[in-house]
């Protein structure tokens, strides 16, 4: 296995918003194949409770848009002071994709057996815990094949209405929706991140390991 490209996959595979070439479908056939690609993620019991809907048609794209619009402003004025901790450009980018939301030639609404409602802190650990992984994974395997993808939750905002427009049935959960299409260039970089040191700790909340040279954690 060649770490460096590994690393160099997980280290630049972005959220990508401004870059989707929106005049070109991914081939249908590539799309089944990054899927089977990415169920291999981690599973718990190997439940395989992942579902995907792969959104073309316009009308439909048009109506997620609609409601992918009314969430965004919705949450941007709401946001407060948690709105200045994004970069600017993140911003910049985020809006884009809200404005062109129904140019992207192919949404991919991935999905969960199972309601959140209810259930007590593990059982909803394993209920998204069910498709997260598959679609990081399918994320990974789209960008290793030139196709950049977009992880975005708020369209949710109105759950009930992609349910009804897309014929999700009840008793299932729309967990994430991945605006798709091939990107343009390919000089992503890491992003600005905290740094995982300062956010990992060992044995103890708080016991930083960089903080204590002296105590190593067992």
């Amino acid at each position: 296995m060649d770490l460096a490209t590994v690393e160099k996959l997980l280290t630049t595979t972005r959220s990508v918003r401004r870059r989707l070439d929106l005049t070109r479908l991914p081939d249908p056939a590539v799309i089944e194949e990054c899927l089977e690609i990415a169920v291999q993620a981690p599973q718990g019991s190997n439940n395989c409770r992942y579902h995907f809907i792969v959104v073309t048609d316009p009308g439909k794209r048009r109506a997620l848009a609609d409601l992918y619009r009314q969430a965004f402003e919705q949450f941007y004025p709401a946001a407060g002071t948690s709105r200045q901790t994004m970069l600017p450009r993140d911003m910049e980018s985020g809006i884009a994709l809200a404005e062109h939301f129904q140019d992207v030639p192919m949404l991919i609404i991935g999905c969960t057996e199972g309601r959140p409602e209810g259930r007590n802190p593990e059982r909803l650990a394993g209920l998204y815990g069910n498709i997260l992984p598959v679609a990081w994974s399918l994320m990974l395997s789209l960008r290793a094949r030139g196709i950049g993808a977009a992880w975005t939750t708020i369209v949710f905002t109105y759950e009930k209405e992609v349910a009804a427009l897309l014929d999700i049935p009840e008793g299932f959960t729309p967990a994430v929706c991945l605006p798709v299409a091939y990107f343009t260039g390919d000089d992503f970089k890491p992003a600005r991140r905290v740094p995982a040191r300062e956010r990992t700790y060992w044995n103890n909340w708080g016991a930083q390991r960089y903080r204590n040279h002296a105590s190593h954690p067992s």
